[in-house]
């Protein structure tokens, strides 16, 4: 199955529908966007541009493998940062689906399509941590 993530005027995610692989193959029988684009339009009248392919198994720029859930050996089935979920940003510039940014302080990471804390990742200590946006730091939880 082709997933497909339809995008509306201020570049957000308004919802993601599957289509039949079958449904976007081109003349020589080869899986196409543009082809899975055409058809979306012709039977929901929203505009071919305004639906972008996603992969349900790509996330945070890595694509995994839908059987064991691991990261899969061939990296280049990585589609376009995340897959994309309702309210995520469809940034054409980066080719890259990306979350509503969790804290006004984070920077978008795009090579890895996600969100870090301008000091980069929370602590890996053995404990659970949580962002202090007022202090900008990583605060350990207490179990």
């Amino acid at each position: 199955m082709a997933h497909f993530a339809k995008i509306g005027d201020t570049s957000k995610v308004l919802g993601v529908h599957v289509v039949n692989n079958s449904d976007i193959l081109n003349g020589d029988g080869v899986e196409e966007e543009s082809v899975g684009q055409q058809y979306l339009e012709r039977h929901s009248n929203w505009p071919a541009l305004m639906w972008i392919q996603t992969s349900f198994n790509t996330h945070g720029g890595k694509h995994y493998d839908p059987q064991t859930g691991e990261l899969s050996a061939d990296q280049s089935k990585a589609l376009r940062g995340n897959y994309a979920g309702i309210g995520y940003t469809w940034d054409e510039d980066n080719n890259l689906f990306y979350p509503k940014k969790p804290h006004a302080s984070w920077v978008l990471n795009t090579s890895e399509a996600r969100w870090q804390s301008p000091i980069g990742d929370a602590p890996d200590l053995g404990a659970e941590h949580e962002w202090n946006e007022a202090d900008q730091s990583w605060d350990k939880l207490i179990a």
